[in-house]
Order: structure tokens, then C-alpha cells, then sequence
């Protein structure tokens, strides 16, 4: 018995909440009807959409009051109210959860007060019934639980009511992703920007001022070359050293826009070479990746050497690092090259590729430089529509995942978010923290 009360006493509680609600409809409702007077005259049109989204939120209210009652959440769609007045003013009038809502209101006006003032009908005869008969007869109640009927009832109709039918949710959901595709662009296109930029400044203060002084030199070495041979050569070797300098500074360069490793190696061999240049003991696990060795893609900047003494073999730089030409060998055949498995094993494009090659750079670097690590380990998987990284560390944590995270993260997030991605990012205080990148493509 004391069980039937305390149920129909929260069932009470429901229903009361809902009768308030129903108050707030009726007050509603006259706010409807001056809204659309005003519309009608032109002048209060923009009172239209202020007042569409207070309904929004008393029908929120009563969807999250219907899901606490049922333990089931009551779906919610509507199209954004933005953009200039005319525009919100179209999609307010426009919007089918509009003229749900007002159906809504003007329904939970009679059935908010219909059942709440049933309940208070029946709680007199409940009590006699229940605490005088059924009680004393030692029976479970039967007239007492009719109020969480009741209320389970209201329920029911706010929740048929205010579902939005399946042309509603699936114009609300392409809304919600014209509205997301046009953040994720506008990101894209600020990160390409900063890119742009940072390519023109390295540009400008490193490659262009070494050329501008190798030019400078090679003149000076003509001007003095029948006077002074000796001094002429010696401008002429200064001149080549600023010429390899400045062939370092353009490899730096066309590694920050797409790092040749990644055409010779295959990700799995530059993520692997990110680690073992790290400065930390990473292990990195890969599943479903192939492995490409040096000489399977086609050498950028590939200067060839002559070499110093006779019979020494040419050396021909190939990426990162030199790659010594031996006899039968021939440039661009790797040490496996008559392996075909691995060629012939596919691999995620080229932009997908980059952007977790950039993320695995920038969490390693995070990791060495703030996180105060030893250790990390990277993981990537190839699942059948997307390519998966995970980066985590052992350090102390605590960084942020918002805006505010940095412009490393922040450029993480813009470059994987270009690709239609996803970063979810775990670091709690002490640690540890894991990089989680998941990169939709086609193999």
C-alpha cells in the first residue's frame, strides 16, 4: 500500500507539471494568435521567430517531462531559425515541428487539465477503496495505480504528438548537416589559408634569400674568375654548399605540404620512421597495411650526386635520407622491389594519408614536448570504409579539447574534419592521454 501511494504520488507530481504546462499553452496560444496579428500587419514580423522558439522550448520542456515519465527520450526535429529576417521569418512559418507544436499546445490545453483533474477525482475514492477494503483484505491496490494510468496516458499523447514524422527528422538532419559541412569548410579554408601562408613565408625567409645569395656569389665568381681563379673557385664551392642548403630548405618545405616518405614508404613506413625520430620509445602497430619500402614511389628532389673518387658508387637522395646505388641496382628499384605483393596491396589516398600522417607527427610531437612521456604507442587500422589512427601517451594529461586545446589540436581537428573525420580526444588529469582519428575512404 505504501508503495501505491508513493508511486501515484510521483504520478501526481506528473500529472501537476503537466497541468502547469497546459496553463502556459493557453498563454501560449494568445501569444500565437497576437504573433500572427503583427505578422499579418508587416510591422512585428520579427516578433515571429522569438515567439517560434519559445514555443520550442515549452515542447522541450514537456519532451524531456515525457521521457523522464517513460525512460525513453522523445525525439526533436526543427529547421536552425538563422540568417537575416526574412529568412527566419520563411522557416519558422515553414517548418513542419511549428505546426506540430501549436497541435501540440492546443491539445495538452484539454488533455494537461483533463487528466490532472481526473486524478484529483480519484484520489478520494482511491484512498477508501484501497486503504479500507483492498487494504484490510490484504489485496494489492487496484484503484491507486488508475493515476499512474493517467499519467502514463499524458504521457503517450505528448509523445505522439510531438514526434516529428520521418520527413521532418530527415529535412531537420540535412539541415543539421548543410549547417555542419558548412563549419567543417569554413575550417578547411582557414586551415588552407594558415598552410598558404606559413608555404610563402618559408619560402620568402629561407629558400628565396639563399638563392638571392647563391645568384650573388656565382656572379662574383665570374667577375673575379680571370683575375683571381683561385678566389673564383672558392666562391664557386661556397656557392654549391648554399645551392645543397638551399635544396634542404625546399625538401623542408615540400614535406609540410605532402612529406615524400609517405609516397615511398606507404604510411606504415612514415608513421614508423615519426616514431623512431620521436625522441620517444614508441611502439606503433599497424593491421591491414601494406608496407612499402623506399624506391616503390617515384623520388622527389632527387638531385644525383657525382661522386667523389673513381668506382664510387652515385648516391641518390630519396626522401629523407640517401639511398646508395650499388651494381644491377637502378634508381627508383627498392631493396624488394620484385616483391609484388606489397604494390599490389592497396592504400588509402593520397589526402587521407597526409592527414593521419600529420596527426600521428603532431600527437607525437605534443607528447615529447608537453605530456612529459616516455612512452606511446600508435595504432593504425584499415577497417572496410575508413582508415583508423590511435595515438596515446603515458604523460600527465590535461589537455583540452576545444577550441582553446591549441593550435596543434586545433589544426588536427580542421584537417581531419576537410575529410568528413572525426577526433575524439580522452586526457584526463595524470593521464593518459589517447588521439582516437577516424578517416572515412574507399580502398
Amino acid at each position: 500500500m505504501r508503495d501505491a501511494i508513493r508511486e501515484s504520488g510521483r504520478a501526481s507530481l506528473h500529472l501537476l507539471s503537466g497541468a502547469a504546462i497546459a496553463l502556459l499553452c493557453y498563454l501560449m496560444i494568445g501569444v500565437a494568435l497576437f504573433t500572427a496579428f503583427l505578422t499579418a500587419t508587416v510591422i512585428g514580423a520579427g516578433v515571429l521567430p522569438e515567439s517560434v522558439l519559445l514555443l520550442r522550448r515549452l515542447a522541450g520542456w514537456e519532451r524531456r517531462r515525457t521521457a523522464a515519465r517513460t525512460g525513453t527520450p522523445v525525439p526533436e526535429a526543427y529547421l536552425p531559425l538563422e540568417g537575416p529576417l526574412p529568412a527566419r521569418v520563411r522557416t519558422a512559418v515553414t517548418d513542419p515541428g511549428t505546426g506540430r507544436d501549436l497541435v501540440w499546445a492546443a491539445a495538452q490545453l484539454l488533455y494537461g487539465m483533463g487528466v490532472w483533474f481526473a486524478s484529483l477525482v480519484l484520489w478520494a475514492p482511491a484512498l477508501l477503496v484501497d486503504g479500507a477494503v483492498t487494504g484490510l483484505a490484504g489485496r494489492r491496490p487496484v484503484a491507486l495505480p488508475l493515476i499512474g494510468r493517467l499519467a502514463d496516458l499524458g504521457a503517450e499523447w505528448s509523445r505522439a504528438l510531438l514526434t516529428p514524422t520521418p520527413a521532418a527528422a530527415r529535412a531537420a538532419a540535412l539541415a543539421a548537416r548543410v549547417e555542419e559541412l558548412t563549419a567543417t569548410r569554413a575550417g578547411a579554408i582557414a586551415a588552407h589559408g594558415a598552410e598558404l601562408r606559413r608555404i610563402e613565408r618559408d619560402l620568402h625567409d629561407g629558400t628565396q634569400a639563399r638563392l638571392v645569395a647563391l645568384s650573388m656569389r656565382i656572379g662574383l665568381a665570374k667577375r673575379a674568375y680571370d683575375s683571381d681563379p683561385v678566389a673564383a673557385r672558392k666562391l664557386l664551392d661556397d656557392a654549391q654548399t648554399q645551392a645543397e642548403e638551399a635544396l634542404a630548405e625546399l625538401r623542408h618545405v615540400v614535406r609540410g605540404i605532402h612529406p615524400p616518405i609517405l609516397t615511398d614508404r606507404g604510411l606504415s613506413g612514415a608513421v614508423r620512421a615519426l616514431a623512431a625520430s620521436s625522441g620517444l620509445e614508441v611502439e606503433v602497430s599497424v593491421t591491414g597495411l601494406a608496407d612499402h619500402a623506399p624506391g616503390d614511389g617515384p623520388d622527389r628532389l632527387a638531385v644525383p650526386r657525382i661522386p667523389t673518387a673513381p668506382g664510387e658508387p652515385p648516391v641518390r637522395t630519396s626522401g629523407d635520407r640517401p639511398e646508395r646505388l650499388g651494381a644491377g641496382r637502378t634508381p627508383g628499384a627498392g631493396p624488394d622491389h620484385a616483391d609484388d605483393s606489397r604494390a599490389a596491396a592497396p592504400r588509402a589516398p593520397a589526402a587521407v594519408e597526409a592527414a593521419a600522417y600529420f596527426v600521428v607527427a603532431e600527437a607525437l610531437t605534443n607528447a615529447a614536448k608537453h605530456s612529459g612521456a616516455t612512452r606511446a604507442s600508435v595504432a593504425l587500422v584499415r577497417e572496410p570504409t575508413a582508415l583508423r589512427a590511435r595515438v596515446a601517451d603515458e604523460g600527465r594529461g590535461g589537455a583540452e579539447a576545444g577550441e582553446s586545446g591549441g593550435s596543434g589540436l586545433l589544426g588536427m581537428r580542421r584537417r581531419v574534419a576537410a575529410l568528413d573525420g572525426t577526433v575524439r580526444l580522452t586526457s584526463p588529469e595524470g593521464g593518459p592521454t589517447v588521439i582516437e582519428v577516424e578517416l572515412p575512404c574507399v580502398w
